[in-house]
């Protein structure tokens, strides 16, 4: 298997997961800061010029974090990433889909990129404020599901590589302030040896 990834992106959630289940891969740099998910050679790959890619040994190729996530844990069972319970495995699909689609797409994407939501300089600050409410709001909302458990569905999942991905954007890049239960979370994370890992080749640490 073949992962694009960029260091530190979302990608590094799916880099965990492969750690995580152990299966050989390599990884292939997308450097977003020059641009190269615009060049040809990316997006011949995937169109939609994002991270992360997942490159099967068939040359199959899967794009969007959701679906690589459950396509991985689904197919090697053995690492214990999918909820056996249908109504956890639905959970774990909805706090994926908040973190995915609402933390970061609307939230953390309005402090990094605030020109893609307004094209007024004038405005940049409250689109950045704006985005730090919904990021801040989503860690809240986080907390409370994760309650006094130590992952969010009780046994570690996919849900909780998602959960560290934007942690590590607000911790790591010092962006908003953790909840003191996400931040046990995301200290919990990062004692794994899949996480120091994936930071590590990422070169994160």
């Amino acid at each position: 298997m073949k992962l694009y990834y960029a260091p530190g992106a979302c990608s590094l959630g799916i880099h965990v997961i492969l750690e995580e289940i152990g299966v050989p891969h390599e990884g292939q740099l997308v450097n977003l800061r020059e641009g190269m998910q615009y060049q040809p050679a990316f997006k011949a790959v995937n169109p939609a010029s994002k991270v992360p890619v997942l490159e099967l040994d068939d040359g199959t190729v899967l794009t969007e974090w959701i679906a690589i996530a459950g396509y991985l844990a689904a197919t090697f069972p053995a690492a214990g990433l999918e909820p056996a319970d249908r109504l956890d495995w639905a959970r774990a699909m909805g706090y994926i889909s908040y973190i995915n689609g609402t933390m970061h797409m609307q939230g953390f994407s309005r402090i990094f990129r605030p020109e893609k939501f307004s094209p007024n300089p004038e405005e940049k600050e409250a689109v950045r404020a704006e985005g730090k409410r919904i990021f801040i709001e989503g860690f809240d909302l986080m907390e409370h599901a994760l309650g006094e458990r130590e992952w969010l569905l009780g046994s570690y999942s996919i849900a909780d590589a998602a959960l560290f991905y934007v942690s590590f954007w607000a911790e790591g890049r010092n962006t908003v302030p953790l909840p003191p239960g996400i931040a046990a979370h995301y200290a919990r994370m990062k004692a794994r040896p899949a996480v120091l890992r994936a930071m590590t080749q990422e070169g994160l640490v």
